[in-house]
């Protein structure tokens, strides 16, 4: 891997992370576009990068982690993303991260999913309101609904915005709450990662790492701020699109 693949998977990552399209699924996609070999470096890249979008949600929200009432549901909801997490790490990266055609079917699945749910939802005006109002039930309901995104190309945004719509929470709440849970999420995940792996790269390896996890951090400081001026007053009825298309359009181009 290039410096210059590095940057643009940094960009696809820091994008993609929040946006409810999958980052996971588009960092194979694109990977497989740039003619990266998929290797075992490859996919702890794909992993440790979206740590460095992950920070990009401590420094736009770092008050929100020295309020304790709020770090009690973002604890909560680790919880069975944690369980299930580690409970499976070595299938989903054996078997799933890397694999175009799960991406392509999860993107498509999940676009269609999106596109009904918006049509049928309509959101209670008694849907609990503010972080510190979502109740201990519904912050774990929202972890496991978060644990689907093991499956490259769910996507963790998109599986915890709709479990939480689902179960009446308010969207621009909804949408805080998973910025907030995929810190403990994905630093586990990437802390897991290269505990078992960081020991088998090559010094030349981190370069790469380094770039796409600095670009990563700036781009996705812009794509938080786009998202929560999107939802205040839109569906996701359009990313639901996307997603079919994007899906189209790689099972053509890639498989």
């Amino acid at each position: 891997m290039t410096p210059l693949d590095a940057l643009i998977l940094g960009i696809v990552e820091g994008i993609t992370e929040f946006l409810p399209i999958s980052s996971t699924g588009h960092l194979i996609l694109a990977s497989s576009l740039l003619g990266i070999t998929n290797s075992e470096f490859l996919k702890s890249f794909e992993i440790a990068i979206q740590l460095g979008a992950i920070l990009a949600v401590v420094v736009l929200y770092w008050r929100s982690f020295l309020d304790i009432e709020i770090l009690k549901r973002i604890a909560v909801g680790f919880i069975p993303t944690g369980i299930i997490g580690l409970a499976f790490y070595k299938v989903a990266k054996t078997y799933l991260l890397g694999n175009e055609l799960v991406v392509v079917v999860a993107l498509a699945v999940g676009g269609i999913a999106l596109i009904v749910f918006e049509l049928l939802h309509t959101e209670e005006s008694s849907a609990t309101e503010g972080l510190q109002h979502v109740t201990y039930g519904q912050a774990a309901l929202v972890g496991l609904f978060q644990s689907v995104a093991i499956i490259p190309g769910v996507s963790r945004s998109a599986a915890t915005i709709l479990g939480g719509l689902l179960i009446g929470i308010k969207r621009a709440t909804i949408v805080e709450f998973s910025f907030l849970l995929a810190v403990p999420t994905m630093g586990a995940a990437t802390g897991l990662d290269l505990v078992k792996n960081a020991g088998s790269f090559s010094a030349n390896q981190f370069l790469p790492l380094a770039v796409g996890f600095v670009v990563s951090f700036f781009v996705a400081l812009l794509a938080i701020q786009f998202l929560l001026g999107f939802v205040r007053n839109r569906s996701f009825i359009a990313f639901g699109v996307y997603r079919i298309v994007i899906a189209i359009l790689f099972f053509f181009l890639v498989l």
